[in-house]
């Protein structure tokens, strides 16, 4: 039965128009788990010591959770350490509950979304306003929940602003769907108006399967979005990731109204749905353009194996056939292979694991010797980390905040050149030279 009814929605999901899918859900949900998927058993319970800072030594010394595992290429792992400048964290405030993203807006204040499902206006002296009306309801379990907010590239003219959360399907509320609304801030009287779910990533599927969900929002400077869609997998994992026929693993890109973006690399391609621009991904937690307009990524991997990737349309990049990892409770994932023919290499990964979560690239003129550096949250390392890229290259390695053992759900550069982060409990913290 269950796997009659994977069949049964993704088919349905190949052959309703992407327009069609951003309105209405298919008319049953899928229901079960993947075939052979059982709930996770042993956790990975390695603790993470602190990372080594020994100049022109990787920061990370232990033993990879794949035994056989060797990088594709010289810096693909374990760049040497390299102290730059001395820093000060200001906290604004720590009373947030579980934020997950911020954005700023012209006004000088910012935009925070808040998992459980607010959405909260802060000001850089920490003052916290009351959660803003007109927020779509989410459904806010464990992982899942309101996650990412960002402002339209014309915000300065039209006032829309875009969450991607969790959004409740079904009277029971039992199955969840990824979802991206509009929406028209009103920030002097604190509400959202106007409010439209313009995607919703499918198939739907229920709030107890994994908790790969994504979330995570770029907008380029044409104006179109794109957006991280986790796989939703456990253990084993399955390979929806691969299929063309779901936007779960995926990378998507549409326009402001929800429509596939002209140009994507799947538009006409029999069974594709046409919003997709990449596959092949586990669970993206962190999307930014850098400096040149390139598009990355960070993502979680299972046991080792997070990873840092140069996004390209119509790019596979793997997940589950290749994985610099093993699966939770410890056996090989698939055939056990780090590279294959034609599937895409993270241009830097980690193992074991730091758990990335959002991903800056540096931008202000506050810290000169942060030049060329992209800024990575870690959960699990409970660290800033910095990297220093030439050309697609990690080169050094830097971990931050360690002093602060805090998980770092997001970090995003400032007008002002400042580093702002979000703990994942309840703080806003900025960094400025020492």
């Amino acid at each position: 039965m269950k796997r009659l009814l994977l069949a049964t929605t993704l088919a349905f999901v190949a052959a309703v128009p992407a327009a069609v899918l951003a309105q209405a859900p298919p008319p049953f949900p899928l229901t079960g788990m993947p075939p052979g998927a059982t709930a996770l058993q042993n956790k990975n319970s390695r603790g993470f010591p602190d990372p080594k800072t020994i100049p022109g030594q990787p920061i990370e010394t232990r033993t990879p959770e794949l035994s056989t595992d060797k990088p594709a290429f010289p810096g693909q792992t374990r760049a040497p350490f390299k102290k730059t400048v001395p820093y000060k964290v200001t906290t604004i405030t720590e009373k947030l509950k579980q934020p997950w993203s911020l954005a700023f807006l012209p006004s000088g204040k910012m935009l925070v979304t808040e998992k459980p499902g607010t959405l909260r206006i802060v000001s850089p002296s920490g003052d916290v306003s009351a959660p803003v009306a007109g927020v779509p309801a989410v459904n806010y379990a464990g992982q899942v929940g309101l996650l990412d907010v960002a402002l339209d590239a014309k915000f300065a003219a039209n006032k829309r602003i875009f969450l991607s959360f969790s959004q409740p399907v079904g009277a029971d509320k039992s199955t969840i769907a990824i979802a991206i609304a509009s929406g028209i801030l009103d920030e002097a009287g604190g509400a959202l108006k106007d409010v439209k779910v313009i995607f919703r990533a499918m198939p739907i599927l229920p709030k107890t399967l994994g908790p790969n969900e994504g979330g995570r929002i770029a907008v380029a400077k044409d104006g179109t979005l794109y957006m991280t869609v986790g796989d939703r997998s456990r253990s084993p994992p399955w390979e929806i990731a691969q299929r063309l026929d779901t936007t779960l693993g995926k990378v998507i890109h549409i326009t402001p109204t929800g429509a596939p973006a002209p140009g994507n690399p799947f538009i006409g391609k029999a069974g594709a749905l046409p919003e997709i621009w990449s596959l092949g991904h586990r669970s993206q937690e962190g999307l930014a353009f850098d400096g040149q307009g390139r598009l990355w990524e960070t993502e979680h991997g299972p046991r080792g194996g997070d990873e840092l990737n140069l996004m390209k349309a119509g790019s596979n990049y793997g997940w589950p056939l290749i994985v610099h990892g093993i699966d939770y409770p410890g056996q090989l994932i698939a055939e056990g292979l780090t590279k294959k023919q034609g599937l895409v290499q993270p241009r830097y990964y980690w193992d074991p694991v730091i758990a990335p979560s959002g991903l800056a690239f540096y931008t202000g003129n506050l810290f000169p010797a942060w030049k060329n550096s992209v800024f990575v949250g870690s959960l699990r390392g409970t660290m800033l980390d910095r990297l220093t890229l030439v050309g697609d290259k990690v080169v050094d390695e830097e971990p931050l905040l360690v002093e602060e053992k805090s998980r770092i759900r997001d970090v995003r550069v400032g007008h002002d050149g400042a580093l702002y982060l979000l703990t994942d409990d309840t703080r806003l913290l900025k960094i400025t030279p020492k």
